[in-house]
């Protein structure tokens, strides 16, 4: 069973390593849709493979240091392109959620990022 937990945080960012004149160079915000994908058994007991609340716990501090916040600012984030943000949120998640098996990094509406772990 797959589970699908989605968050949406407001951010701004400036990706310091694009050519002279892109776009991206400059200062500029997203409404980045992160969602967290976890992937196992459904417990007979409860019905559930993991209680959303739970996930939802889990991924707060990290809610709280990227929302409202300039990415850039955040140790590891220096270059925060949608790929780098999916493998810090990664980093930061999978020791406590085992069952993580994708981060899913949405920075518009028709341009998303997705992390399945090393190797991927």
């Amino acid at each position: 069973m797959q589970l699908r937990k989605s968050f949406q945080i407001e951010s701004a960012h400036r990706l310091p390593h694009v050519p002279p004149g892109h776009k991206c160079g400059r200062l500029h915000g997203h409404s980045f849709i992160i969602e967290i994908v976890l992937d196992g058994p459904v417990d007979p007991h409860t019905g559930w493979v993991m209680d959303f609340a739970d996930i939802k716990a889990v991924f707060k501090p990290l809610f709280d240091q990227l929302d409202h916040n300039l990415l850039n600012d955040l140790p590891g984030l220096e270059n925060p392109t949608s790929e780098n943000l999916a493998l810090w949120i990664w980093t930061r998640l999978k020791p406590t959620l085992p069952l993580l098996t994708q981060i899913v990094i949405a920075e518009t509406c028709n341009s998303r990022c997705i992390y399945s772990g090393p190797g991927t």
